[in-house]
């Protein structure tokens, strides 16, 4: 090893040992954990520096300083160097200490929450597991208690079919001893009439047919004596009777109802900007609301009774409120609807407490409450339901038959009226269909509502009642107020649409515009272009009418022959 003194003269230069050293301290900085002491390390080092100073000092190289100036001089530099070697090897133990205590932390800590985690895993899957043991555990009891159940059942079914066959067999016992008697009997009967059974029956028949028959042919007679003697007088004293003991006087109510308003300003409040609240009003209600000239009224108009008085209310009590705006049209029209469902209930109620009905159902109640929203040909369909009620009553009582059913016909002859308007049909035959639908199980009561207008054959006594008493309460004078000049005009548009067909002669309407009759020219139609005829006449009507109910359309084509002998 050899070493050289740079120009300066004050540090030797040995570059393969200082190489040596520093790859040594760099080596043990960059592998704290080693095996090889770090104290060995810097011994090492200090050594090989000293070493090295030696080396230079033996040399002989002296140029421009003594022997002992240089020997001084390397004497502090090895001092320097241990000095610096021990300090940078104290540094180097610490952070080698440090950093090995920060991997254990490190290595603790993971290991902590590993097995933090682990933990909460096995206590979730056991309570899984619990809770899976739970209904498991539940299950097999309520299947426990279903077996007894059934093994109970079961016993009882077996006891009960035991007990069964032994009913069988002492009834089949019983019947075999009766038929053995019966034989018997019937044995000895012959062996004293000296007739066999066939020939005791005949005779038997016969003189009981003819008895019947004779006694039959006298009561008829004598019934049919008495009834074209006393029918005129009778019918008209009943007639009159129920009309002079029941006089109730119906209210009429056009379709149109006026609303009286505090001034003019608030026609323009209810149409709103742009016509927003007028248009909410209409929407909320279905019924049409007419703002014109008229001062000091708006008029409400609807074809449905029970959306009229709605609108009606619901627009009072805008007015009287003041504060007119959709959100609020909305919030008193759900209002007025829940008072007026309210009143329709109460309403029905009346009616059949008043007419002493039992035992409805409360769709028909309701449907008797929405009857008083309704009128025919002005009058009360509800007053009038309970006018018939009591004439039928009088006239049932008065020809022997039972006024409670009279009169339950009478309050539900005209239940169809209730909606007719939103099903397709007559208002019989919707209202025998609705009364069956909701439990109504008297042939008589639905033989009544649905044939009052003889749309069906009557089947039993109460029907032509409750059609006589029917065309009492509307023929009596002022229940019914429609003007002549709208009821004429009504029949003649009807006649008219049926007589613009060529092939048509002449065409009336009967039964107060319910039934148009239609006679062909026979010699320019043939029987299929009749019912194409009627076809269209009818179809004609519901474009261009507008009615309650339905109308019959009925085409007549009749060939005459004549011949004269001489």
């Amino acid at each position: 090893m050899c070493g050289t003194l740079d120009a300066s003269g004050l540090r030797f230069v040995h570059p393969p040992l200082e190489a040596t050293v520093l790859q040594l301290l760099l080596q043990t900085t960059n592998a704290p954990e080693s095996s090889v002491s770090i104290g060995v390390i810097l011994l090492i080092g200090g050594t090989a520096v000293v070493a090295g100073v030696a080396g230079v000092l033996s040399s002989g190289l002296v140029t421009g300083r003594s022997l002992k100036s240089a020997r001084t001089e390397a004497e502090r530099i090895a001092t320097d160097a241990k000095a610096q070697s021990e300090l940078h090897s104290e540094k180097l133990r610490a952070e080698a200490e440090s950093k090995a205590r920060g991997v254990e932390l490190a290595a603790e800590k993971r290991a902590t929450e590993r097995r933090t985690t682990a933990d909460r895993e096995m206590q979730s899957q056991q309570a899984k597991l619990d809770e899976s043991l739970s209904r498991a555990t539940k299950r097999e009891e309520t299947l426990d208690r279903k077996l007894e159940t059934i093994s109970q059942r079961e016993m009882k079914i077996d006891s009960r079919e035991t007990e069964l066959k032994e009913a069988n067999l002492a009834a089949e016992a019983i019947a075999k001893e009766n038929t053995r008697i019966r034989t018997d009997l019937q044995g000895r009967l012959s062996v004293m009439s000296g007739l066999s059974r066939e020939e005791a029956t005949e005779a038997f028949m016969t003189e009981v047919r003819d008895e019947c028959a004779h006694d039959g042919t006298t009561l008829r007679q004598k019934i049919l004596d008495e009834a074209t003697r006393d029918a005129k007088a009778k019918a008209r004293e009943i007639t009159l009777m129920a009309i002079q003991r029941f006089a109730a006087e119906s209210v009429a109510e056009s379709t149109v109802r006026s609303i009286k308003i505090p001034s003019e300003d608030m026609k323009g409040r209810i149409i709103g900007r742009e016509g927003r609240n007028i248009r909410a009003i209409e929407k909320a209600t279905g019924a049409d609301i007419l703002i014109d000239d008229t001062p000091g009224v708006i008029s409400v108009s609807c074809f449905d009774r029970v959306r009229q008085a709605i609108a009606s209310e619901a627009l009072q009590r805008l007015v009287a409120d003041g504060r007119i705006h959709p959100s609020r049209v909305e919030e008193l029209v759900e209002q007025t609807k829940r008072d007026i469902e309210e009143r329709i209930q109460k309403m029905g109620n009346d009616a059949a407490v008043e007419a002493d009905i039992r035992g409805l159902h409360p769709k028909v109640i309701e449907a008797l409450g929405k009857m008083h929203f309704r009128t025919s040909y002005g009058q009360n369909v509800l007053r009038h339901s309970v006018e018939v009620a009591f004439l039928s009553q009088m006239i049932a009582d008065q020809l022997g038959f039972n006024g409670a059913i009279a009169r339950r016909c009478g309050l539900l002859h005209d239940i169809g009226k209730a909606m007719d308007h939103e099903m397709e049909g007559g208002h019989p035959a919707i209202g025998a269909e609705f009364l069956k639908k909701y439990g109504e199980k008297s042939e008589a009561v639905l033989n009544a509502v649905a044939g009052h207008h003889g749309d069906i054959p009557a089947t039993t006594a109460y029907t032509p009642i409750i059609m006589a008493a029917d065309a009492i309460s509307g023929a009596r004078p002022g229940a019914r107020r429609e003007s002549m000049e709208l009821y004429i005009k009504r029949l003649e548009q009807l006649e008219a649409i049926a007589k613009e067909n060529p092939h048509i002669i002449e065409a009336h309407a009967i039964q107060a515009g319910r039934e148009v009759r239609v006679i062909l020219d026979a010699k320019r139609a043939d029987d299929a272009t009749a019912f194409a005829i009627a076809e269209a006449i009818a179809k004609r009507i519901e474009a261009e009418m507008t009615f309650p109910g339905e109308i019959k359309v009925t085409v007549l084509r009749e060939v005459r022959a004549e011949a004269i002998a001489r």
